[in-house]
């Protein structure tokens, strides 16, 4: 049975949670470069516990990157995202999982809205493919 988050926290995530993983691991397997989860927990403006950040090379990239996200944590985690947004325009795909939330970004558009600096009082960390 899957199962759809309220639009509300419930617990708190960490990066050994099974979600937490499952994206990474599914944006590594899509060849997704620079990729970075930023640690929100101790943000009190934070909508998330984490935000997931990576980029593709190409708007065919970004797609199947997304989807192999939401079809991997549907089949590993039984989650469907709370929303997603951008998979029209292929610019900027973003997949709220409510306590995570997964921004995948063509390059160019990475460069001008700068997540990272935004959250910059987050923990940062990079994974490497």
């Amino acid at each position: 049975m899957l199962v759809s988050r309220k639009p509300k926290r419930t617990s708190r995530l960490t990066k050994n949670s099974k979600i937490f993983k499952t994206i990474i691991q599914s944006i590594q397997e899509k060849k997704g470069e620079n990729i970075v989860s930023l640690d929100l927990k101790k943000i009190h403006e934070a909508v998330a516990d984490f935000f997931i950040i990576c980029e593709a090379t190409s708007h065919t990239q970004i797609k199947a990157i997304a989807d192999y996200i939401e079809t991997e944590v549907k089949k590993k985690c039984e989650e469907l995202p709370y929303k997603h947004e951008g998979k029209h325009a292929l610019q900027w795909v973003l997949i709220d999982y409510v306590n995570v939330v997964v921004h995948v970004m063509l390059p160019e558009n990475r460069r001008f809205y700068k997540l990272e600096d935004m959250w910059s009082d987050a923990v940062y960390e990079r994974h490497e493919g």
